[in-house]
């Protein structure tokens, strides 16, 4: 009898700390949202040109963070000695949002000329120590969020968290609007701050959850488990081939609305909370055709989302501009949404448990070097045509990497990315 009991009260304390992790790791993603958001986006961009950084400089910090990911090929390795994903998680997060928060400091500490090579040293180390917190965030996340909630649980977290980053978009746009850039980048980086030290508090909440490490214990034979697994290899050279055409334009956006097209931030900022609020209600949507369909048929009907939104830009060449620049937002919403949400499952739920940690980093490796290359031939690209019409740098690119986009989701995708 006493044994029944003891079983029954054991039952009823696993859903409550299951409850009590997951609120934890829903609510430690508002500072980090809100530190993100502002040093994100337009936000990124319009600090980098009042450094005095040109499109090519632009583009090189757009790229390397998702170069740097390479390494998480040896964090996956590494990781499997760590006694503690928790306090390694603190440790290179909370290093990651200083040192990120610290190029707040570069028109302080630094002279003129120095400013905008002071802040690329900083944003390079800063996201050298992102790449494992991430490789740590998402092995433990993994791990917190049980596989039958996965998909209900990461829409509504992200559907708060985008909701929160589009209040945040629109309150910062309104903010550098209002003043002067230095005063202005001033005063955001004053609440950059709090949520950067909030967010390293909130993450030593986190559980320490029980880690089921790899059947290998050395790196070669390790690293070939992904390596030799043909379906996922296709899709993720696949995947990362598409996101090299989609980052040759999508991250100069802003910079093109900024100097090409002279829109203010707040205009800006309302765009993308649109795009975001589209994303958001896309979720939803996604969520639910994912328990009926496979995360790779959804990845695939993604694709031709996100050309389309590219192609619509080249709708500026007889359009008015804000319709077309709301509508090319709007479905790019859609189709981004979708696709980070289910490459994400995609990662973590098309992958052996005890391997995750490899496939994590072979994917984020494969398509980081993939999404580096995107911005910086893209920023590249606008240096090279600044002599020619300004239509070419506004939506010339955007013409031809939606439609190479479209040939090649029709061609290799629908082989690739099929049910298997």
């Amino acid at each position: 009898m006493k044994s029944n009991i003891m079983q029954k009260t054991q039952v009823q304390r696993k859903p409550t700390r299951q409850r009590r992790n997951l609120s934890i790791a829903t609510w430690e993603g508002v500072p980090s949202t809100i530190f993100q958001t502002l040093l994100g986006g337009q936000f990124l961009t319009g600090f980098l040109l009042y450094l005095g950084a040109n499109s090519a400089q632009i583009g090189f910090v757009l790229a390397i963070t998702t170069f740097v990911n390479i390494a998480q090929i040896a964090v996956a390795f590494l990781i499997q000695r760590l006694t503690s994903r928790k306090w390694a998680l603190v440790l290179f997060v909370g290093m990651h949002r200083i040192l990120w928060g610290a190029t707040g400091l570069v028109p302080f500490v630094f002279p003129h000329r120095y400013w905008v090579a002071g802040f690329i040293g900083l944003y390079i180390v800063a996201f050298i120590f992102n790449t494992v917190g991430a490789m740590l965030w998402n092995s433990l996340i993994s791990d917190i969020v049980p596989a039958r909630v996965r998909g209900r649980y990461f829409g509504i977290r992200n559907t708060f968290l985008n909701a929160l980053s589009t209040i945040m978009m629109f309150l910062g746009g309104m903010v550098l609007d209002h003043y002067s850039a230095a005063q202005g980048f001033f005063y955001l980086y004053i609440v950059i701050w709090i949520s950067a030290i909030a967010n390293i508090i909130v993450f030593t909440f986190y559980p320490d959850m029980a880690f089921e490490r790899s059947a290998e214990s050395k790196f070669i034979p390790m690293l070939r488990k992904p390596l030799r697994d043909g379906a996922f290899m296709k899709a993720t050279l696949f995947l990362a081939g598409f996101l090299l055409l989609q980052n040759l334009v999508v991250p100069l956006y802003s910079y093109v609305m900024l100097e090409l097209l002279h829109i203010n931030y707040q205009t800006i900022s309302l765009l993308n909370v649109t795009q975001t609020v589209f994303m958001m209600a896309s979720f939803y949507v996604w969520g639910n055709l994912n328990a009926r369909y496979s995360n790779r048929r959804l990845l695939f009907w993604t694709l031709p989302i996100i050309a389309l939104a590219i192609l619509c830009w080249g709708g500026l060449s007889f359009m008015p501009m804000l319709p077309v620049l709301f509508l090319a937002h709007m479905i790019f919403g859609v189709g981004v949404g979708g696709f980070n949400q289910l490459a994400f499952n995609f990662m973590i739920g098309d992958t052996p448990k005890s391997e995750r940690p490899m496939y994590m980093a072979m994917y984020s490796a494969i398509t980081g070097v993939a999404s580096f290359f995107g911005p910086l031939l893209g920023g590249q690209v606008l240096e090279w045509i600044e002599a020619w019409p300004i239509w070419t740098q506004v939506f010339g690119m955007q013409l031809v990497v939606g439609t190479a986009m479209f040939v090649l989701a029709a061609s290799l995708g629908r082989r690739i990315l099929r049910d298997v």
